[in-house]
């Protein structure tokens, strides 16, 4: 029951991170590897202005407000120096390490003992998982509902428009450049938004914890669409949260047999593999029953 209520909990907070790794891979059709940085610029951020004593919700703000920045530079680099996705965000990614540790002034910061969004919920008398699960369907929610608001606008349409074809956006009189920095702001936001609310919830922000980001966000995407494909935008964005929990619950599920935790994230990758090779397989099974 532990590991159920802790992939669920866990789930809702790491979605968000997913919903924005699946506004650049989807939406805007672009690999974007800035996530690997911007979640830790966001527990970095959250963290050390917690520990000065800013509110946990500013701070989280704040966080928030770094992901902006660093999906502006990465779409400046992409847009306007006419870089290539990939390595605009490698280059990103590389420069916000030294800017995340000089945030922290140090590989780590403890949160033990401070106010964080969660502790409201623990003066309550509720568990630490119950708070965090609190958190991440408050939090989850309102971003779905931003994002089902914003993209029903002239700027979330003209965003769609870019990734599902960009001459013609241009032709049409789109500014696609400014399309896609928008959209890679609001990626990397709502992932440094994420990275914000786990440094909360794990008590502590890490520059290490961006590692391997981007494949926990591609694996609860991929797993959402290899469940339901063909469905709305908004029933997508619920499913990426059920994607999330059901990759957290089989991290933990492996965890509980006695995998090695220095052997997850090649486990991590091993599930992404078969999560993408799947409709594969599928297809050649098919085609060998007709």
């Amino acid at each position: 029951m532990d590991i159920i209520i802790s992939s669920v909990s866990q789930g809702f907070l790491w979605s968000i991170m997913a919903i924005g790794v699946y506004l650049t891979y989807r939406i805007l059709d672009v690999a974007d590897l800035t996530a690997e940085a911007s979640f830790p610029l966001g527990a970095a951020i959250s963290a050390s202005q917690i520990v000065s004593g800013t509110s946990p919700l500013i701070a989280t703000i704040m966080g928030l407000g770094g992901g902006l920045l660093a999906g502006l530079v990465s779409g400046l680099l992409h847009t306007k120096l006419k870089i290539p996705a990939l390595l605009a965000g490698i280059l990103t990614m590389t420069g916000l390490y030294s800017v995340n540790l000089r945030i922290m002034g140090q590989a780590n910061v403890s949160l033990l003992g401070k106010k964080t969004v969660m502790r409201f919920f623990n003066d309550l008398g509720m568990t630490n998982q119950i708070a965090t699960l609190i958190v991440g369907v408050i939090a989850s929610l309102i971003v779905i509902l931003f994002l089902f608001l914003f993209f029903r606008t002239a700027i979330g349409l003209a965003i769609h428009a870019t990734g599902d074809n960009n001459a013609m956006s241009e032709a049409n009189g789109i500014n696609t450049d400014n399309m896609k920095i928008i959209g890679y702001m609001i990626s990397n936001g709502l992932i440094a938004l994420s990275g914000a609310l786990m440094a909360q919830s794990n008590g502590y922000a890490d520059i290490s914890m961006g590692i391997g980001t981007i494949v926990i966000g591609l694996a609860s995407v991929i797993i959402s669409e290899v469940l339901f494909k063909d469905v709305s935008f908004v029933k997508r964005l619920f499913l990426i949260i059920l994607g999330s929990i059901i990759y957290r619950f089989i991290i933990s599920l492996v965890l509980y047999l006695g995998v090695a935790p220095t052997d997850l994230k090649l486990f991590s990758a091993i599930v992404l593999t078969i999560c993408l090779s799947s409709p594969l397989i599928k297809n050649k099974l098919s085609r060998k029953k007709k």
